[in-house]
This record gives C-alpha cells, structure tokens and sequence, in this order.
C-alpha cells in the first residue's frame, strides 16, 4: 500500500510538472506570436512605396514647424488667410491691373491721412491720440534669411557644375525637360500667375496627398516602374548609341 501510495504521489506529482511546462510552452509560444503580429506591421511599413522614396510623414517633409502647418491646413484660418491674401495680390496685379508702386502709395496715404487727422482731432472728439509706434527691424533675420540664401543659390550653381561637366546624363536630361516645360509654361502666363498658380498648388497638393496617401502610392509606384521601363528602353535604343566624348571618357 506504501508502495502504491508513493508510486501515485510520484505521478501526480510529474502530471503537474507537465502541465506546467506545456502552459509555459504555450504561453511562450502566444508570446512569440504577438511578438511577430506586433514585428508583422512594421515590416510591412518597410516594404510599402512612398512618393520620391521619403520615410518621413508629409508634416515632416515639409520642416514640421508652423510653415508645414500653414501648408498642411493644421491651422485653417491662419492657412485661408494666406491663401485669400494671395489670392487678393492676384486680383489686384493681374485683374483689376494694378500697380504695386501706386498700391504702396496709395495705402500710404490713406494711412498717413487717417493717422495725421486722427492725432489733430482727438481733442475735439474726446479720444486718446493714436500710439504710432516706433518701428526698428532687427538684424538678424536678415542675415539669416541672406545666409540660407546664400547656401542654397551655393547648392544650385553646384548641381549645375556637375550638371554641366557630363557625368550624369540622366540628371542633363531631366533638367533640361524641366527647363523647356517651365519656358513653355512662361510663354502662357507672365510670372505674378505663374508664383500664384505655384502657390495654389503647395496649399493644395500636399494637403490632399497627405489625405489620400495611401491611394496615390500604389498609382505612383506602378507609374514610377512604367518610366523606369521606358528609361530602359529608350537608354537601349538612342542613349548607349551616343559616342561617348573624350572629356567624358577621362572623367568616368
């Protein structure tokens, strides 16, 4: 009976040690699968193709301070503000043909005029007079406005250098292209059209890009394998049969 009795304690006793090991086996396991459910979506983000390859969202892109919020309506009113001035400029300049010496002058005498009777009758409508205050522009957004000028006009005469020496026909190709549409674009409007155009389009475009990303992507990967192909193709057939200079011959 001793016998038996230890005989059953023992194997109660290793019942409970498997069962323990199975629950931590498949506790481990349900681990390692949330592990991998949780791994499963950023792998996927990985793989997914972005519009000119960014890995950053659009609000980043765009500098992630208030200018991409102007951009990016994160503001509306401050954005509708900037988009209805814009849109007033181009009405004035280009509709009503206004001039912007005699828009200067005009407000200023209308300003000079309110303010000039405004400090002369105060004491016979019983105001305060007007505080004019004293403007004085400060230095340094000035140098730092002209030095990030000065860095990217630095910038773009270099990628004209290397443009312009032949090592990159590709890049010589594609700014060329630019070039012609931005001269044709020119001839159809004069350039007060063609910066508002612009600027309709940067508080546009990236606002509904940014809404609807993940149904323009797939468009542009499949447009972006499409040019890719014709690149090829058109690389195979007129390009490789160029003879190669010996000016680009030394510099590859």
């Amino acid at each position: 009976m001793a016998e038996h009795s230890e005989s059953g304690g023992v194997s109660a006793v290793m019942e409970k040690i498997s069962e323990k090991i199975q629950a931590h086996d498949s506790s481990s396991s349900s681990d390692y699968d949330s592990e991998t459910d949780s791994e499963k979506p950023a792998s996927v983000k990985a793989q997914i193709y972005r519009l000119f390859g960014r890995e950053k969202p659009v609000h980043k892109v765009f500098g992630g301070g208030k200018p991409a919020d102007v951009l990016l309506w994160r503001n509306k009113k401050i954005s509708a503000g900037f988009l209805g001035g814009a849109t007033a400029i181009w009405v004035l300049f280009e509709l009503v043909e206004y001039h912007l010496l005699t828009l200067v002058c005009h407000v200023l005498i209308l300003a000079l005029a309110i303010l000039f009777l405004w400090s002369n009758a105060h004491t016979f409508i019983n105001k305060t007079p007007p505080r004019i205050p004293e403007v004085h522009l400060p230095e340094e957004p000035f140098l730092q406005v002209a030095s990030a000028l000065r860095i990217e006009i630095n910038q773009g005469f270099a990628v004209l250098r290397n443009i312009a020496s032949g090592r990159d026909l590709k890049k010589f190709l594609i700014v060329i292209a630019g070039l012609w549409v931005l001269s044709t674009v020119g001839t159809w409007c004069n350039f007060l059209t063609l910066f508002y155009i612009s600027f309709v389009l940067l508080h546009t475009v990236p606002v509904l890009y940014e809404k609807y990303e993940d149904k323009v992507d797939p468009f542009a990967e499949k447009a972006m394998i499409e040019i890719k192909k014709q690149y090829l193709v058109f690389d195979a057939k007129v390009l490789c049969k160029i003879p190669k200079g010996p000016l680009k011959g030394k510099l590859a």
